[in-house]
């Protein structure tokens, strides 16, 4: 039996233009590629519909992951990807022009912050930077909490806790978070991706797509569904990824649909 308002939930759905997706446990695991996935993002196109990947790694760039995808069979542009990376570019140039970057991050990271123009110092930064950095040492851990505890102002990329790869699951950005807090005593004053506003309105500024007739599918609740929720945007949880059935009881925010994988959301396209 389905609950009220589930029907008009999923004539919303079947009316979406736009799918803004998650990536990691939403479509892939590492490489492979979820059951269904593949087919779903060619269906989606073929319903005249469009899609774009919203994601909170930031341990890869957009022509990374153009190059990833390509790889895996997806001929993709850098323009339908937008990362929680891109998203704290463009609030620092607005928030902190000119600043000097202490970042925490992967090379990856660090080129795309360099191309855009902002200044990475390691030794007299005037702003900590946090992502999710798979390149993380001793050196770097104590470098960071150094530079926070001294109080400068202090932002991350993005909250996820754990990455899911397709041998389970590696600290994310949020573990991150919880090291530094526990010799700091400090969580990040600004976290910019999923579920926060600043990276929704990023995506639909930068593709123009309209909150009314779009979807939001990702595999977790605390950042994908949270970020459709607090932009008024239709959202969908898959559960290939991070989230189980049985979170969805617990949790405060409450999907508008649950579905096994993207490979259910077919037939509504």
């Amino acid at each position: 039996m389905r609950e009220e308002g589930q029907d008009a939930l999923l004539d919303k759905l079947r009316n979406a233009r736009s799918y803004i997706l998650d990536m990691d446990g939403t479509v892939y695991l590492g490489r492979i590629w979820i059951d269904g996935a593949r087919r779903f993002l060619d269906e989606i196109e073929r319903a005249g519909k469009e899609y774009f990947f919203l994601t909170n790694n930031a341990s890869k760039n957009p022509n990374d992951y153009v190059i990833k995808l390509g790889e895996m069979g997806l001929p993709i542009s850098r323009d339908r990807i937008v990362t929680s990376g891109e998203a704290t570019i463009a609030y620092i140039k607005e928030k902190f022009p000119g600043a000097r970057v202490f970042l925490l991050g992967n090379d990856y990271l660090k080129t795309e912050f360099r191309e855009a123009g902002i200044r990475l110092d390691e030794k007299a930064p005037d702003l900590v930077v946090t992502s999710f950095d798979t390149t993380l040492d001793y050196a770097k851990m104590c470098r960071v909490c150094d530079l926070v505890r001294e109080g400068l102002p202090y932002i991350s990329t993005h909250p996820d806790y754990n990455c899911p790869t397709e041998t389970g699951f590696i600290p994310d950005s949020g573990a991150i978070h919880a090291f530094i807090h526990a010799s700091s005593f400090r969580y990040p004053d600004k976290i910019i991706g999923k579920p926060n506003r600043e990276i929704v309105e990023y995506l639909i500024r930068r593709v123009g797509a309209d909150p009314e007739e779009s979807v939001l599918v990702g595999d977790r609740i605390y950042t994908d569904i949270a970020a459709g929720k607090n932009y008024g945007i239709l959202s969908a949880l898959v559960l290939s990824g991070e989230t189980k059935r049985e979170d969805i009881a617990s949790s405060e925010v409450k999907p508008d649909l649950v579905f096994e994988s993207v490979k259910d959301m077919i037939k509504y396209l």
